[in-house]
Parts: C-alpha cells; structure tokens; sequence
C-alpha cells in the first residue's frame, strides 16, 4: 500500500506543477501584467521554427521561462504540505514536483545563459525540421505546439501533458478553419455548419441539393457558400480540399430492410467508398508542415460499428466504411477522427431520440478537446464496445498490414 501511495504522491506533484504552468500560460494571455513578459515567447520563432534572433531567443527564456518556472517552483510545496498535514506514509515522495520544477527551472536559466546545446537538450518542442509525427493527443510534441504560435495563440496552451487544453476546450482551434461538411443539406450536416460557424469557422456545404444552404443563427438567416456535389464525381472537389483545412465525411443512405443487389451497390457506394475516395483524395493536399498540423478528416462513421441499427446494409456499410478508416488510420498523413453517433432524428432516421442539434454541439464540443474517436449516443455500452473494437481491429491491422 505504501508503494501505491508514494507513486501516486510522486505522479501527482508533477501533473500538479504541469497544470500549474499551464495555467499560467493560459492566464499570460489574457492579464496584460503577464503578457508583457509572456510576449517575448511569441517573437522568438519563425513558422519553421527557427529563432528570429539569439539575442531574442535569451531574453525570451528571462522574461517568460524563468518567471513561469518560480511560479511553478512556489505552488509545488502544496502537495507537501497537503500530504503532510494528511499524515499520509513517505509524505517526503510530494517534493518530486519541486525537483522536477527545479531541473526545469535550471534549464530555463542555462538557455536564457546562453550554455551550448542547452536549447537542442531542453526545448524540444521548438526544435526546427520537418515534422515527422501528427500533433500528439496525451503529450504535447513539436506539431502539438507549433499551432500555439502560428495556428492560435489562444489555444494550445500545454507544455508536457495535454490535460490542461482538454479541460479547457482549447486542444483544438476552429477559429479561422475553413471546414466543408458533406452531406450539408441533412438534418445533421445542418447543425454542424451552424455550431463550426459559432465556434469561429468559415464552413462550406457540399450536398446532392442544388440549393444555397443557410444557417440561422441568433435569428439572422445566413446563406452558406453551397456547392453542389454528387457521388463519383469526388475529383471535382479536388480545388475545394486544396483550400479545406478540415473535411467532414457526413453524407450517407440508410436503404433500410431492402436487400436487392441495387441496394446492396447503392449503400457500399454511398455509405463507405465515396468517403474512401474522398478521404484519399483530400489526403493528396496534406504536403507541408502546415498541412500536416491543420489539415483534419473526420468521418461519420456511426454506432453501426459496433451495434445494431435494425438495417442490415447501412450496418453492413457503415462497418466496412469503419475499418476502412482504422486502417487508413495508421498511416494518414493528418489527423482523422470518427464521429461514432447514436440515433438521432433525421430524414434516414425519423424515430431518433437525440436531436441533430444536440449531436452537433456535442460533436465540436469533443473535437475542441481533441477526442480522436467522438462518441455521442444514449447506449452506455457503446463507450465500452467501440475503444475495445478500436483497439483489437487496429493492432490486428498494424500486425498484419505493411505500410
């Protein structure tokens, strides 16, 4: 028992000390006292990453680096005293948080001094090179952080764990996005241009409609930029995904009980491989540093992944569009995301018992604290089923795939 508690004492003075630095930086960009100091982080770096100057990379690590390491050093004896006062066994296991404050601090000091290699040591996350990885998900990596800077500066505020922007709703940045959504004209595709419009997006509908689309919002009818689309006409978009930083895959059929070999053609073609092609293609537009951390796909996959819909072929589809993406998954060249969704109400699926509104708030929601696999359904077992399947179905696919 005493092992366990020192461990979780050890792990939870230096995820407290994580936060502490987190929020700071959040809370430098939004009181002027702290942004003065906290500004000079922001004019060291070019979009390559490297440093404006010498002279300015020192002084930014004075003024920001150091300043945040003393604040950190200063909260890090609350968990002694907290233990402390507990009464709890190896108490003394707390003080891990201040030392490892302390290296962070004194390697704060020896890059703000100038010590060879120290930057190529310490600072890996504004280390210079083509990117090699995707924006991490639990631990912030080069990728991760570039968008701070050059992304939005109001967003992507973690350092090390990436807790902080999860809680907040910062990990992603909508503001400025262009995002087209297919399958616009739906009752779904409605609802997340309006909340991707609210959360600062500049949205494009593509639809099989041949009617400008348009969202209201706040009262004010506003006309969406539409473009008309129909299946297997994919490379026609081709212009449109070269401008697109993320692309919605939300069209689809549900052909219900029917099982002809129409049927059976329509609800592949619709359902899975129209989203394949387009998923590829838009992969095409992912070339540069920036791409690779702005561009996202995400792909309306359903619950019909991993439990009934009370039709067979959408199940069926939906399935194969499913582990088409896990597969896909393991090599993208950007980050792709499944919206695994309950059955809400809609012209596919008129006895839905959620809203599209509500799946649509909920969806952005989730993406803002950067959920790779967006879960919104009513069925519990669905939370437990869906990671399980991921998790089996995609290290069987890495076991026996060469990529």
């Amino acid at each position: 028992m005493a092992i366990v508690i020192t461990t979780a004492l050890i792990l939870t003075s230096i995820v407290w000390v994580e936060i502490v630095r987190d929020s700071y930086h959040a809370l430098a960009h939004y009181w002027k006292p702290l942004y003065r100091l906290h500004v000079w982080h922001h004019k060291v770096f070019r979009p390559d990453l490297t440093p404006a100057s010498e002279a300015i990379y020192r002084k930014a690590h004075w003024y920001n680096d150091v300043p945040e390491a003393l604040v950190m050093l200063l909260l890090s004896f609350l968990p002694v005293l907290l233990s402390y006062n507990a009464q709890l066994p190896n108490f003394q296991a707390a003080w891990a948080g201040s030392i490892y404050t302390g290296l962070f601090l004194l390697s704060a000091i020896a890059r703000g001094a100038g010590v060879p290699y120290m930057d190529e040591l310490t600072d890996k996350t504004h280390r210079p090179g083509d990117f090699t990885s995707l924006p991490a998900r639990w631990f912030v990596n080069r990728p991760y952080h570039w968008r701070h800077h050059f992304d939005n500066q109001n967003a992507y505020y973690s350092g090390t764990l990436t807790l902080v922007d999860k809680l907040m709703g910062t990990a992603l940045s909508l503001k400025g996005k262009t995002v087209a959504v297919t399958g616009a004209s739906g009752s779904l595709g409605k609802a997340l241009l309006k909340y991707l419009h609210l959360a600062g997006a500049n949205v494009i509908a593509i639809t099989s409609s041949q009617q400008t689309l348009s969202i209201e919002v706040n009262g004010e009818v506003l006309p969406i930029n539409t473009l008309s689309w129909q299946i297997g006409e994919e490379s026609n978009l081709t212009q449109t995904l070269e401008l697109t930083d993320i692309l919605i895959l939300n069209h689809g059929i549900n052909v219900h009980g029917e099982s002809t070999q129409e049927a059976i053609t329509q609800s592949y073609e619709v359902n899975a491989f129209s989203s394949w092609r387009l998923m590829e293609l838009f992969f095409t537009t992912v070339r540069t540093n920036k791409d690779k951390v702005l561009k996202e796909v995400w792909i309306n996959t359903s619950e019909a992944e991993v439990s009934p819909a009370f039709s067979p072929l959408y199940e069926l589809s939906k399935r194969t569009l499913g582990d088409l993406i896990t597969l896909r998954r393991l090599d993208a060249p950007c980050v792709v995301r499944k919206l695994i969704l309950g059955p809400f109400k809609s012209n596919l699926n008129p006895i839905g018992v959620m809203s599209a509104d509500w799946v649509a708030q909920q969806i952005v929601n989730l993406a803002q604290r950067d959920m790779r696999n967006i879960i919104v359904t009513i069925n519990p077992l669905t939370f437990i089923a869906f990671p399980l399947k991921e998790f089996f179905v995609s290290t069987y696919f890495q076991l026996f795939s060469r990529r």
